[in-house]
């Protein structure tokens, strides 16, 4: 029999029967330490799929392939699949799970640890996961601050963490996250995912958030890093105002004012109503200041 007969008879992973086998044929026990909830519905792994735009050929970096749900769809799909797994456990599964498909390649390893440079190559590549909510924003930032050739991410988070990707301005969820998020990417939240879709089933809902990077990051700096020190000052103590909330993170007092006047923000505002293009003036303004 040869690769293209036994994708036909490979059975889709994303349903509860299947799931449910292998689960049991492994002696596997979902782990709560590690974020564990196996999705069991084959129309979120199209809808995936299709948000991340995958054409046969695209290098896809998948983090948290599990049992190998999504990247049966990925791989499908024809995606050359590079699916990084932290559970000791489950690289032997993938293995049996995915052996129809030559294109993917699972490296065993922590995600905010492993050389993503060495094991994905030369070239620009796309992101899907279904990311444990416990790490989800360490591993959105780790991705987006190592500036990677990444074009699209696409991944599954709680609905919560979403919202706040894609807040605006002068919202009460819109802080560092959403700053973050939108300086290197376009967010736009795509498909609801009901807890029924996984087992076991969570307490919260999810939803899948497509990021396309940006070329170039939403606000040009001069300091990137200072930047993003001013914006996590800035929601460091949201009730203060911005020029409280700045002056408790370290930035002296006189700095503080003379920046915020340079950049024409009043100093009783607070973080959350600052645009991007705001928070890049107040930045530069204090980078102004240290190259005086």
């Amino acid at each position: 029999m040869n690769t293209e007969d036994e994708k036909v008879l490979q059975p889709k992973i994303a349903s509860r029967e299947v799931t449910t086998h292998i689960l049991k044929a492994f002696g596997l026990r979902m782990s709560k330490k590690l974020g564990q909830n196996f999705l069991i519905d084959a129309r979120i792994v199209q809808g995936i799929v299709d948000a991340a735009e995958i054409k046969p050929g695209d290098r896809v970096l998948e983090i948290g392939p599990g049992i190998g749900t999504l990247t049966q769809g990925l791989a499908e799909a024809g995606a050359a699949v590079t699916a990084v797994e932290l559970d000791k456990k489950l690289p032997t599964v993938l293995k049996e799970t995915l052996k129809a498909y030559d294109n993917v390649t699972i490296v065993p390893g922590d995600i905010l640890k492993v050389n993503i440079p060495e094991i994905m190559g030369e070239g620009s590549f796309k992101v899907a996961a279904n990311l444990p909510y416990y790490i989800t924003t360490p591993i959105l930032m780790t991705l987006l601050e190592r500036h990677l050739p990444i074009t699209h991410m696409v991944t599954m988070v709680q609905k919560e963490v979403a919202e706040r990707m894609t807040a605006k301005p002068g919202s009460r969820i819109y802080g560092a996250l959403s700053v973050a998020v939108q300086y290197y990417t376009e967010p736009e939240i795509v498909l609801d995912v009901p807890p029924r879709s996984f087992i076991p089933a969570p307490e919260v809902m999810s939803v899948v958030v497509s990021c396309r990077v940006r070329q170039q990051p939403a606000v040009a700096v001069q300091d990137e890093k200072l930047f993003f020190r001013v914006v996590k000052a800035a929601f460091g103590q949201r009730r203060k105002t911005l020029a409280n909330a700045l002056r408790g993170a370290g930035f002296p007092k006189e700095q503080v004012r003379d920046a915020l006047e340079a950049a024409g923000i009043d100093p009783v505002r607070r973080g959350e109503t600052l645009t991007l293009t705001e928070f890049g003036q107040l930045a530069d303004a204090f980078a102004a200041q240290k190259n005086a």
